[in-house]
């Protein structure tokens, strides 16, 4: 059982110890950072700012031991570990300004005084930054919900597909940190495209604490031509709701398909519509999934992560649709290159990849994981438009 529990934390206990490591060293580097000599009772307090962020960071860790959450509300809970987690975040945003701004010159006597107000200047917006970047992912971009628009190229696509409209909501996670209203903003949203198809695409909720009866009363009140269908994410399974989100979606005449496929027709031409559970990463991706494929059709597979776009193209799925990423969540752009927690977990992190003349669309998602925040990748329902290639 031990070994057990190690296994399935072992990235949350890697990543707590980089983060107090990063946090220790950076302390200890400020407090010793050569050309510096800080008075006794400034490396004190820095000393206990250092020892209450490792503290409040190993709380927010602690925060997704069942044990621990079952002595908090679901409010406290959530915000409680977003917030703990988004200071660790602030933390490690001002060690980056202190090393920075060791890197730029003093402000020396011998420079004009125009030099020495911008010195100045640009190391008070170094600190200010990480205050301010926060600030903004968790009350602006968190909540700018967008629509985004985009046209999937599908070789030899039938005439009467082309132009469907599938609109897609993703990674939901209702729960402190996404609000009914705003879920039904929305879902207000998805209705103005006036879709020819609906798709809800996993990870409808966060914990088991969160409200999925609510979540699945709303999205009954989309509205498609040809209905409502989805997938299940991870946090479906973590919460152990799969079969009820099923069966109480079936009630409500939202179809969730589990490792099936159901045809579709438009006009005189036929789109084979499937779905899997969350693909369990380290485990073999869509064992079986092949036989779902009906030849001579347009066929579309929902997974709710999108690592598994190899297989799916390898398999003939024509085209996948994806979400589990958040886009990256914070995802920061340095030369060129798009950097972000996914990074570590998969390739396909937003917007369309293609192989082999196949496609996959990776949607940002609704809500938020961890911690309250959005930045540089603001949350959004996606309307796909079918086009030939």
């Amino acid at each position: 059982m031990l070994v057990s529990y190690v296994l399935h934390n072992l990235a949350d206990m890697i990543a707590l110890a980089i983060v107090l490591l990063v946090q220790a060293a950076g302390t200890l580097w400020i407090v010793r950072v050569p050309g510096t000599r800080w008075p006794p009772l400034v490396r004190r307090a820095i000393a206990g700012v250092a020892a209450l962020s490792s503290v409040l960071t190993v709380l927010a860790f602690a925060l997704r031991a069942a044990r621990v959450m079952r002595h908090f509300s679901p409010w406290w809970y959530g915000w409680g570990r977003g917030l703990m987690l988004a200071w660790t975040l602030f933390t490690l945003l001002i060690l980056v300004a202190f090393l920075v701004s060791y890197l730029l010159p003093g402000v020396r006597p011998e420079f004009t005084p125009a030099r020495r107000n911008f010195l100045r200047a640009a190391k008070a917006a170094l600190f200010a930054a990480p205050a301010a970047a926060i600030g903004y992912g968790v009350f602006i971009e968190r909540l700018n919900l967008r629509l985004r628009e985009e046209n999937i190229a599908i070789p030899n696509l039938d005439p009467d597909l082309e132009g469907l409209r599938i609109v897609q909501l993703t990674d939901i996670h209702l729960s402190p940190f996404l609000s009914v209203e705003d879920l039904e903003r929305a879902i207000a949203m998805a209705n103005e495209t006036r879709a020819h198809l609906a798709l809800v695409t996993g990870d409808l909720i966060s914990t088991s604490a969160d409200p999925v009866d609510e979540c699945l009363d709303r999205l009954r009140f989309v509205r498609a031509d040809a209905g409502i269908y989805g997938c299940l994410g991870n946090h479906e399974v973590y919460a152990g709701v799969e079969s009820y989100v099923e069966q109480r979606g079936a009630r409500l005449g939202m179809r969730f398909l589990r490792k099936r496929s159901e045809p579709l027709r438009f006009g005189k031409a036929t789109m084979n519509l499937a779905g899997v559970d969350y693909q369990r990463m380290h485990s073999p991706y869509l064992v079986g999934a092949q036989t779902l494929i009906v030849p001579g059709t347009l066929n579309v597979l929902m997974s709710h992560n999108p690592d598994v776009f190899p297989v799916a193209a390898g398999q003939g799925w024509d085209f996948t649709i994806a979400g589990h990423t958040h886009g990256g969540q914070v995802r920061v752009e340095i030369l060129d290159a798009s950097l972000s927690i996914a990074t570590f977990f998969t390739r396909f992190i937003d917007g369309i990849y293609r192989q082999n003349g196949k496609s996959i669309f990776v949607c940002r998602g609704i809500g938020t994981i961890g911690a309250p925040i959005r930045l540089g990748c603001a949350p959004e329902v996606a309307l796909i438009k079918l086009c030939r290639a």
